[in-house]
């Protein structure tokens, strides 16, 4: 909270002088003027602090949503949470078999003994991301019967 109070202070004295300078012709008495200059300087500082914290956090959690490419998939582990929307959405996994699964997307030494096999997706770029991202497929009588996404 400290640091929020200082930038926007620092931002409070620019924005200070850029409102003066636009009131420096005015015909209003200097109390009511920089009664103005103060007020709009507070609000356009809050303002400005509040948008460019809002664009950080927007950039910074941005990434691209991909269209499933198995090469893709097997190459860029680290952002494979790129393609998970589309695998999800798209369906394309539902109804294939373990061995299908397998070669779309590799082996990650899921046992065809269990009935859920799970493949890591990477971090999303997160602010304070410390959990992969994982796609949970689940299967039933040896077919993709659901595919899901979990954060561990």
């Amino acid at each position: 909270m400290g640091i929020a109070v200082i930038v926007t202070a620092i931002l409070g004295v620019a924005v200070f002088y850029i409102w003066k300078r636009a009131f420096k012709k005015s015909l209003m008495t200097n109390f009511v003027k920089y009664f103005v200059i103060i007020t709009l300087t507070v609000c356009s500082a809050i303002l400005i602090f509040v948008a460019s914290v809002a664009i950080f956090l927007t950039i910074s959690e941005y990434y691209p949503d991909r269209k499933f490419d198995s090469e893709g998939w097997k190459q860029r582990k680290d952002e494979r949470y790129e393609y998970s929307k589309d695998i999800i959405e798209s369906k394309i996994l539902i109804g294939k078999s373990k061995d299908q699964i397998r070669k779309l997307l590799g082996d990650e030494n899921n046992p065809d003994s269990t009935n859920t096999w799970g493949y890591n997706l990477g971090f999303k770029p997160e602010i304070a991301n410390i959990d992969a991202d994982w796609l949970d497929i689940e299967f039933k009588n040896g077919r993709v019967i659901n595919v899901s996404q979990h954060q561990e």
